[in-house]
């Protein structure tokens, strides 16, 4: 029973660890430790969800769920288990197996729909793009809107319109590209993925969304800290604001847009920037390990 309960445990320190980090304003001083803390709460959240139900239905042997379920296996071989484990608790392991699978099934349909996705669209790049001498590395869509994204994959994709083209001077446009490259860089589509999965496979809870909405806007803010490493603060922040102003904006799906994602909000965070005590960061990623240590561990003894 012991077992049980830290799985409970785990997830209860999940909700919470999810509480304090949606209602943080720390996480955007400092994205990149945030992002960790949220795969952190995703992986340990699953893990526990799975754990909970297998540690109920093999309470006889009295063992960490690794262990326990490797018995039941060379008990279930032998044909001979014991008196404790019924169909309940048999039914109790099927449900832990079937909430991997569904994690499993939802993620890899999530990474092939992304995958289709990009396949169509870089297609079509080839066909309607242009290469643009005053974008080097880029290519260019000849559409009045404003759109400046990114295609990731083994070999990348930055891509801008004729409308940014139009409405970015050129430290700006100097800036999004640097912006859209470390989305490349870094491949925050394989950040992403996960929550995305998840949302797929819980569409009707708002929390799952609320989580992936903010994973996502602290991917934006991360990809706006690599730029302006190299290109400062304000020629972005005015990018930022000249997209704003623009309205609507094109982000196809499978692809990391510049102007989409809650665009006063980063400006102001470019404006005024303000790193949080290291110790903060510290003690956040503690926190992140333990979480996934704790369902790890249960099932690896």
């Amino acid at each position: 029973m012991a077992y049980a309960v830290h799985f409970t445990a785990s997830i209860l320190a999940c909700w919470l660890t999810a509480q304090v980090l949606a209602a943080s304003r720390w996480t955007w001083r400092a994205p990149r430790v945030a992002i960790v803390c949220w795969q952190a709460v995703g992986l340990a959240l699953g893990l526990s969800a799975m754990g909970l139900p297998m540690a109920l239905g093999l309470i006889t042997y009295d063992r960490p769920t690794g262990g326990a379920l490797l018995a039941l296996a060379s008990d279930l071989a032998h044909g001979d288990l014991p008196a404790g484990v019924g169909v309940v608790g048999l039914g109790l392991v099927g449900v832990g197996f079937g909430i991997g699978a569904v994690l499993l099934t939802t993620t890899v349909r999530s990474v092939y729909g992304t995958i289709r996705a990009q396949r169509r669209h870089r297609e079509l790049l080839s066909l309607v793009a242009r290469r643009d001498p005053t974008v080097p590395g880029a290519l260019v869509l000849d559409h009045p809107s404003a759109a400046a994204y990114c295609l990731p994959g083994v070999k990348p994709r930055v891509v801008v319109s004729a409308g940014t083209l139009s409405l970015l001077d050129r430290a700006e446009l100097a800036a999004v590209l640097a912006h859209e490259r470390a989305h490349a860089e870094e491949r925050h589509d394989l950040v992403l993925l996960p929550f995305t999965a998840l949302r797929r496979a819980l569409p009707w809870l708002r929390r799952v969304h609320e989580a992936h909405d903010r994973v996502a806007l602290l991917v934006e803010m991360r990809a706006d800290d690599k730029a302006r490493e190299l290109h400062a603060e304000a020629p972005l922040a005015g990018a930022l604001r000249r997209f704003a102003a623009a309205g609507h904006r094109i982000t196809p799906a499978g692809t990391l847009g510049l102007g989409d994602r809650d665009l006063d909000v980063r400006v102001q965070r470019l404006l005024l920037p303000d790193r949080p005590p290291r110790v903060l960061g510290a003690t956040a990623l503690t926190v992140a390990a333990t979480l996934v240590a704790l369902p790890i561990s249960l099932f690896l003894n």
